[in-house]
């Protein structure tokens, strides 16, 4: 808006000049005010939406939104239990980033928004416009299944999707990196997408881990016992990771020597073979770059394809996943091979049929605050025969056997499973066998920080003289008041088995009461059989000790996974 004036010959006095061009400055102070402005440009919002078991779709998430909002846009990161249908409904932009958990389903931080959003209430999704990047490992059915199941429903509500879904196997990085570069500009992000900081200079992680001492090797089972459960503890002193009570610990195996000769043995070659388009020695790729214990999906087709066996075909042709899972119990990568000939299959092919040797992630059994500069683990040995010869699980028995000079290792961070913020809440922890690793860690963080909430732990195994680990342990944080109560559970002790959920069942009226008074419930282990029936248990307890149906029952779970006060570590 021009500045209004008066002309130096327009016919005025002094003081008609002064008084005029006084109302004049009045007059265009009054319209400057009222002009309408140019309203400053709102930055598109996108929501990232996660849902994880481990936290590595958390961590993509996380990445997704640093880059978003170097693209100008407003990114918001939530997990999916923490976002209602309605809301959902009310979003314009989203990407989704889901892991899929055990043989196809959804991890625990999904299941309540995925039960939402399945229901026949849930509401349409014409103005959302969404991505899917899924997370899965081709090792298993059900492969990326979650981020299917998501993608698929999304569009059956009537969402649109920006790109198409990307589903990640366990070396998901850089496909992780390159979708997610293409698919924000859709959008609505303007600019380039930051490329990712080089693992080098981010610290150590998968793609570099930190080359490890280890200091400790305890065996903890007892004479007898049918496992071996052993205590671990790495020295970080000069490494410079740090971790919390919750987070798991990556470790990179070598695999075993004697395995890797058998290979080459039956293949027909040498360790120093090389192979076209590889850049180092068939026997060093066998050791520290495949898969050579668990055959892939590949493989074994193959195998079957050429072996001419009547019950591997059969099973084959038959599609039944229970039927090739029995077939193959026992059986490892050699035991597949011994069905051809000697030389049977070459080199080139086989490393064409395996799967990259990948690290194996370990529930983290301390605190730092005791001790920063050293990470402990507890992992159980796992050996069998078979076909007359002996196996052993590729990681535990690394370490178990083979890791006196060290392992490559990299924190991978559990933020969905921490101790309470607020340390004047009890925690209930179901943690059988090596379940107890991060409950160790727990307790430690705990006591260092002198909460005083009320911790009770249920623990067991098979026999009392053999396996009841870290004894002393507990009795100490028993004595100290740190360790409020301790129900054991052990199997084989007695003619009727005991189970850790024998002993909630047992306790229910207490257990409702701490859970009515705030506290967190907590559980760690196989999640095949023993998480399922905690579950279920715990159920029971709800709807027993407080006079509820099933139904309402299972709402008071739900409410106590909205509100982050029953969380699981579960393998």
């Amino acid at each position: 808006m021009r500045i209004p004036y008066i002309p130096e010959d327009a016919p005025f006095s002094g003081d008609q000049r002064a008084w005029l061009a006084g109302f004049l400055a009045g007059l265009h102070s009054r319209q400057a005010m009222a002009a309408p402005t140019a309203a400053a440009p709102t930055a598109p919002v996108l929501h990232v939406l996660y849902g994880t078991q481990t936290g590595n779709s958390e961590m993509l998430a996380e990445d997704a939104a640093k880059a978003a909002r170097a693209l100008g846009m407003e990114a918001r990161v939530q997990p999916m239990d923490a976002v209602t249908p309605e809301a959902l409904a009310d979003m314009h932009r989203a990407i989704f980033v889901c892991s899929t958990y055990g043989e196809g389903e959804m991890p625990d931080s999904a299941q309540l928004f995925w039960h939402a959003l399945s229901a026949n209430t849930a509401p349409r999704l014409e103005r959302l416009s969404y991505a899917v990047l899924a997370l899965g490992d081709s090792g298993y059915d059900g492969f990326c299944q979650a981020g299917k199941l998501l993608d698929t429903r999304l569009g059956q509500l009537g969402a649109h999707r920006l790109a198409p879904r990307i589903d990640c196997d366990v070396d998901y990085e850089a496909a992780a990196a390159e979708w997610i570069g293409a698919t924000l500009p859709l959008a609505g992000g303007s600019g380039t997408v930051p490329a990712p900081v080089e693992p080098a200079k981010a610290g150590y992680g998968r793609k570099n881990p930190y080359p490890a001492r280890l200091r400790a090797n305890r065996l903890l089972s007892g004479a007898g016992s049918a496992k071996e459960i052993r205590h671990y503890e790495f020295d970080l002193a000069e490494s410079g990771l740090s971790y919390e009570a919750g987070d798991a610990l990556g470790v990179m195996p070598v695999n075993d020597p004697a395995l890797v000769g058998a290979i080459l043995a039956q293949v027909g070659a040498g360790p120093e073979t090389l192979v076209a388009g590889r850049d180092r020695p068939l026997g060093a790729l066998l050791t520290d770059a495949f898969e050579i214990v668990t055959p892939s999906r590949e493989l074994i087709a193959e195998i079957g394809a050429r072996a001419g066996d009547d019950d591997l075909s059969h099973v084959l042709a038959g599609g039944d996943r229970e039927a090739l899972d029995a077939w193959l119990w026992g059986r490892d990568l050699l035991d597949l091979l011994a069905m051809l000939p000697v030389g049977g299959m070459d080199a080139g092919t086989l490393l064409g049929l395996l799967k990259p040797l990948q690290h194996r992630a370990y529930s983290i059994s301390s605190s730092p605050r005791p001790d920063p500069a050293s990470v402990h683990l507890t992992v159980g040995s796992v050996r069998w025969e078979a076909g007359g010869r002996r196996h052993g699980g590729v990681c535990s028995t690394f370490l178990a056997d083979r890791a006196e000079g060290g392992a490559g290792i990299f924190v991978q961070p559990n933020k969905a499973f921490r101790v309470p913020a607020d340390d004047s809440l009890p925690m209930i922890m179901v943690g059988p066998g090596t379940g107890i690793a991060p409950f160790r860690a727990f307790l430690q963080e705990r006591q260092a920080r002198g909460a005083t909430g009320r911790n009770w732990l249920f623990f067991g195994d098979q026999r009392r003289a053999s396996d009841f680990i870290y004894e002393d342990e507990l009795a100490q944080f028993s004595e100290a008041g740190v360790l409020s109560r301790l129900d054991l559970a052990f199997s084989r002790d007695q003619a009727e088995k005991v189970y850790v959920q024998t002993r909630m069942r047992e306790n229910g009226k207490a257990l409702f009461a701490w859970l009515e008074e705030g506290g967190y419930f907590y559980v760690c282990g196989d999640a095949t059989r023993m998480a399922r029936d905690v579950d279920e248990a715990l159920h029971e307890i709800i709807a027993t000790q407080a006079g509820l149906s099933p139904e309402a029952a299972t709402e008071y779970v739900n409410g106590l996974k909205r509100d982050k006060r029953y969380l699981r570590d579960v393998y």
